[in-house]
């Protein structure tokens, strides 16, 4: 078991590897092979930690992945490299048809991405979670409150249309002032992201409260998600339900439900973070590949009773 881990990691990392190599050769971009490699490393990093952690501390893998990947592509990327990898840089770019960082990122790690791996990325690589992992809200308090998630449409389609507002009616030409204007949306951006996903995690005691509610990422990935290779698996024979699992699920997912349908986990609210694997105390929750699609979700709102 640990030898096939550690041939994962070696494969996770020779994927990033080939990405970067192809993507170096074809733009004629060094950058390219450096940067896919570094992240290619980070992640395998993640997954050796996971494989050989006691179950305690698995948790520490996913996050040291998340700081390095995080930082690189905030720190690095966005404030020195003047890179805006927010959905904002994405949907400008993609309009002027300029296949840059932010296109190349979003393609790989937030569309195409998730028919491999789904929402891996919010798990192990998310810029702001990165912080609010370190809240003491790990394990939801309740369950989901059920409507909120339109905020993350909202969000999502108001983006969309301040982009547009910019590209027909502003300076779309002059790359020098556009640039200044987006770091400028990366900084503001991030500044906000990060007060209303501390707020929101502090009044709601829940860490993914953002991810959950108001981040608009979620609405591309989840195009892909249901059809992802790689899904949790809960054994039928060797579960005992003793909900372990999805009382440490942080985006309150019903995992039982997919387990007694003879399901993997199709959620497209799952983040691959593997909470449900580490805790399990009898072996029955793994990470599995194969081939399924699943359109129906099952998750557990936090139903609030009426006063008589």
């Amino acid at each position: 078991m640990q030898r096939r881990k550690m041939t994962k990691s070696i494969i996770i990392f020779l994927v990033f590897f080939a990405i970067g190599t192809f993507l170096w050769l074809t733009k004629g971009n060094l950058f390219y092979l450096f940067n896919f490699t570094y992240i290619g490393l980070s992640v395998s990093i993640g997954a050796v930690l996971n494989s050989i952690l006691s179950s305690e501390k698995k948790m520490w893998s996913r996050k040291i992945t998340q700081l390095m990947i995080g930082v690189y592509l905030l720190g690095v990327l966005g404030f020195l490299g003047h890179e805006n990898m927010q959905i904002e840089g994405f949907f400008f770019y993609l309009l002027l048809g300029s296949f840059t960082g932010p296109v190349i990122h979003y393609f790989i790690a937030k569309i195409f991405g998730t028919l491999l791996f789904g929402r891996a990325y919010c798990g192990w690589a998310c810029w702001t979670i990165m912080i609010t992992d370190f809240l003491p809200w790990m394990k939801p308090q309740k369950g989901r409150l059920k409507y909120w998630g339109i905020f993350r449409y909202l969000h999502f389609l108001g983006v969309l249309f301040l982009i547009l507002i910019l590209w027909m009616f502003f300076r779309v030409n002059d790359h020098e002032y556009i640039s200044f204007i987006l770091f400028k949306c990366l900084i503001i951006g991030n500044l906000t992201y990060y007060a209303i996903a501390i707020i929101l995690a502090t009044i709601l005691k829940d860490n993914r409260a953002f991810c959950k509610y108001a981040c608009p990422i979620p609405v591309l990935m989840k195009f892909g998600t249901p059809f992802s290779v790689w899904k949790i698996k809960i054994e039928k024979n060797k579960c005992t339900e003793c909900r372990l699992c999805e009382k440490t699920c942080p985006m309150n997912i019903k995992l039982l439900v997919y387990m007694k349908s003879n399901k993997r986990i199709a959620s497209t609210e799952c983040i691959a973070c593997q909470q449900c694997v580490n805790i399990c105390p009898e072996n029955a929750v793994q990470y599995t590949k194969g081939f399924d699609f699943e359109i129906k979700q099952y998750i557990n709102y936090n139903h609030i009773k009426k006063s008589e």
